[in-house]
């Protein structure tokens, strides 16, 4: 990598190769048959879910550390990360025998927290503060600047996209000429990393870069034509969940990215689910967006060859049921009221009775205040076999005369089931 001035980064993808030729996985390249026939195209998922760390971010962190000199590791390194940057970092601090720490949101899931310790053993240390990973990126960088440490950052840093980008080369040693590669972005490395490698060796192939709906930093940036600070964002997808992306990587990705498009939470869930049930590949939520990304170009891609990268396969049990119920909602199978019940007998059994369908269910039932029960709405979810059956139970619901009041929005929902 060189500078040859202000506005013109080299990126040296070979070297990057070089660097991580015993350390990082060559992930394979899988031809997927059934998202092929649905797509009428060639789908394969570029699978960095098998990396050594069981995400592509071990590629940069150690292209990175290595390019230090014995000086500067013996001072130490650090990190933020919300987990996966996290964990290449650890695993880069046992290889290279360097002292490391590692700041880490409080959200950060435990599993990554469990893995990051597993994989720097002795070498890392972890700290937990912040409440998202920008918080927890100044907190880092301070402490770092007042100890003398190198700081490894999770995406702005050339060494850093150069090492992502090495995704790219190996996507195209095996394909040499996809039509569409679909690209996970939080902060942007791995799409600025691909980006560059394949619009140099494969100027036609069309990158496709996919932000969570509930964090479109870079989405954003492209639509204001600079990096911007989200007022407002979510963090369930953990691994893609910045408030802005970083002045390079978003500078070389406005150059390489063809396009930007967002994808809801709830899509990326369904994704996540149907992923686990069909092929049994374990995916985050960060994971799972390029492949949710491909509904939405289904007329663009028929008949092209498509690569979706598989970022991320970090996921953490617990999450599952909160991933089932934002899949649910997502898919319009569940639906939840506050419902004012009659202070009488058999009041509930006539809402069983007159508004549910033969294959509707409850399945949740809560007094808001279980201490007023005549003046408090009941919380009733429902969850129906069909889709279409939600406008039967709108319209039951209706004609029965209980006063009822429909949580629409994910945020409205929240506040009550979480």
């Amino acid at each position: 990598m060189k500078k040859l001035n202000e506005d013109i980064v080299i990126l040296d993808f070979r070297r990057a190769a070089r660097r991580l030729e015993s350390i990082a996985r060559k992930t394979p390249l899988e031809h997927h048959a059934g998202l092929s026939e649905k797509h009428e195209c060639n789908v394969y998922l570029k699978r960095e879910d098998l990396q050594v760390v069981r995400s592509y971010k071990l590629r940069g962190a150690y292209n990175m550390m290595s390019s230090l000199t014995r000086a500067e590791l013996d001072r130490g390194v650090i990190c933020a990360s919300a987990g996966n940057h996290a964990q290449g970092f650890a695993y880069s601090c046992k290889k290279l025998n360097a002292r490391g720490i590692v700041f880490m949101p409080l959200i950060t899931p435990a599993q990554k927290i469990n893995q990051t310790r597993l994989f720097g053993g002795s070498f890392v240390e972890i700290r937990l503060t912040g409440d998202n990973y920008d918080e927890c990126a100044a907190a880092a960088k301070r402490y770092g600047d007042n100890h003398g440490m190198t700081e490894i950052p999770a995406f702005n840093d050339p060494l850093i996209i150069e090492g992502q980008g090495t995704v790219g080369m190996e996507i195209l040693d095996e394909h040499p000429n996809p039509d569409f590669v679909f690209v996970p972005v939080g902060g942007g490395g791995l799409a600025a990393g691909v980006g560059s490698y394949c619009k140099l060796y494969s100027p036609k192939t069309k990158i496709i870069g996919v932000n969570p709906e509930g964090a479109p930093a870079m989405y954003q940036a492209f639509k204001k034509g600079r990096p911007v600070i989200l007022d407002k964002f979510e963090t369930f997808v953990d691994g893609a969940a910045v408030k802005t992306v970083g002045e390079l990587t978003y500078s070389i990705c406005r150059d390489v990215v063809d396009e930007m498009c967002i994808i809801p939470d709830g899509k990326i869930c369904s994704t996540i689910l149907k992923l686990y049930n069909d092929d049994a590949i374990v995916t985050e939520p960060a994971g799972a967006m390029a492949l949710s990304a491909l509904d939405e170009f289904s007329d663009v891609i028929r008949g092209k060859n498509i690569v979706c990268i598989i970022s991320g396969g970090n996921n953490d049990i617990g999450r599952m049921p909160e991933i089932k119920e934002r899949s649910l909602q997502y898919e319009g199978l569940k639906h939840y009221f506050l419902i004012r019940f009659a202070q009488r007998p058999g009041a509930l059994k006539e809402f069983v009775s007159n508004v549910l369908g033969p294959n509707d269910d409850i399945t949740r039932f809560e007094y808001i205040k279980k201490t007023n029960k005549e003046a408090a709405p009941a919380l009733v979810g429902i969850e129906l076999c069909r889709k279409e059956d939600y406008d039967f139970l709108l319209a039951r619901l209706k004609k029965s005369g209980f006063q009822f009041t429909e949580l629409k929005s994910g945020e409205e929902v929240t506040q009550y089931i979480v």
